[in-house]
């Protein structure tokens, strides 16, 4: 079992954090200096003194590169167990850390969070970020996870493949983890640890507006996809409805059109299946847009002619309600990705390294 730790500018509770663990267990500590400016230097010595791989960027690179960066490391020094991720900023105690490792060996195949429990003084910002994360990722994969934004995680050997083809690069990585591991075949565990939030946790790196951003970004494409299918549909119903003036004709001939578009764009811009099987995902889809469809005339009908709604509105309405139920559909039924076969599914920087090439990012110690 190895513990993974990024840290970018970090202060002597990153010192402290490797003295307790130390103190508590043998397990190898990897530390990655994401791009510190040299003044950092110092910290990274003391702990390199204490026993620990550092790992270096020569710049800032941000999160997800610091921790795809730790696991193909890790990965090709053919570890058995797992990993476990802390921060640097002295937030996850020593014993939870362990605690995490523990489950990672009783839980295979799961990406084991330490859970913050959110009582007592929480900052603000952290508190209403998790809570907003919370129900976006619900609304994401149906599945709800407590705490999608803690640093304190686990997984076992047979991720490390996986975890280094996820794309991202800064604090979105973890985010497309998260909605990425349901259709790879990972299940999640979720163990309560506490949380220390030191001077109302101003030593993190996490900058709440372009940060969040890039977290929010896997949901905003779809929202932008369906959005711009939407328009493309609502104009088409209204053009053929004033020249059929027949409700499931105009209907059908709308999405018919719409569909081939938003399954284009949902294929390569929202899910990144740009090179998947036409033959696997094309047949679900138009399955759910049959099934859609279906419902659409019956909620079209019920709105527009029994209740009297104008076309419009009956529309909007419409396209609500279903809206979310095409969503998760779409992630978990037609672009779902196979189960997990233990093999590398796309690309990233650190994915091909060879262990001669990774090993020029560790930093020796210096001679006394």
């Amino acid at each position: 079992m190895y513990i993974l730790i990024p840290a970018y500018q970090p202060d002597f509770r990153l010192q402290d954090l490797v003295c307790q663990l130390k103190k508590r267990c043998d397990y190898p500590i990897v530390i990655v200096n994401d791009g510190s400016e040299a003044q950092y230097e110092p910290v990274f010595d003391a702990v390199r003194k204490l026993g620990c791989t550092v790992l270096r960027h020569t710049y800032n690179q941000g999160k997800g590169m610091a921790l795809k960066t730790g696991f193909s490391y890790i990965r090709l020094l053919r570890e058995a167990e797992g990993v476990v991720c802390a921060d640097s900023d002295g937030q996850h105690l020593p014993e939870d850390i362990l605690r995490v490792a523990a489950a990672v060996k009783n839980t295979p195949g799961c990406i084991v969070m330490g859970t913050r429990r959110f009582v007592g003084r929480v900052p603000f910002r952290s508190r209403f970020g998790n809570n907003i994360t919370r129900m976006m990722f619900a609304f994401s994969t149906g599945k709800m996870v407590h705490d999608t934004q803690t640093g304190l995680r686990g997984y076992s050997a047979d991720m490390l493949d996986w975890l280094c083809s996820i794309p991202g690069e800064r604090y979105e990585y973890e985010m497309i983890m998260l909605l990425e591991a349901p259709g790879s075949g990972f299940g999640f565990k979720e163990v309560g640890i506490d949380t220390l939030y030191l001077e109302e946790n101003q030593s993190s790196h996490f900058h709440a507006i372009k940060d969040s951003f890039r977290v929010y970004i896997p949901i905003l494409k779809f929202c932008t996809s369906s959005l711009l299918s939407f328009v493309l549909d609502f104009a088409l119903l209204m053009i053929l409805s004033a020249l059929s003036g027949n409700l499931l004709m105009s209907v059908t001939g709308a999405r018919a059109v719409s569909s081939v578009f938003n399954y284009s764009l949902n294929k390569v811009f929202v899910f990144r299946k740009g090179h998947s099987r036409l033959s696997t995902s094309l047949p679900k889809y138009f399955g759910l847009v049959v099934i859609i469809l279906f419902f659409n005339y019956l909620l079209m009908a019920l709105f527009h002619q029994y209740l009297g709604i104008a076309l419009a509105g009956a529309k909007l309405m419409t396209e609500t309600l279903l809206f979310f139920f095409s969503y998760l559909m779409q992630r978990v039924f037609v672009f779902k990705e196979k189960g997990h076969t233990g093999k590398v599914k796309g690309h990233t920087s650190c994915g091909g390294m060879s262990l001669g090439e990774i090993s020029s990012y560790v930093v020796p110690a210096k001679s006394k």
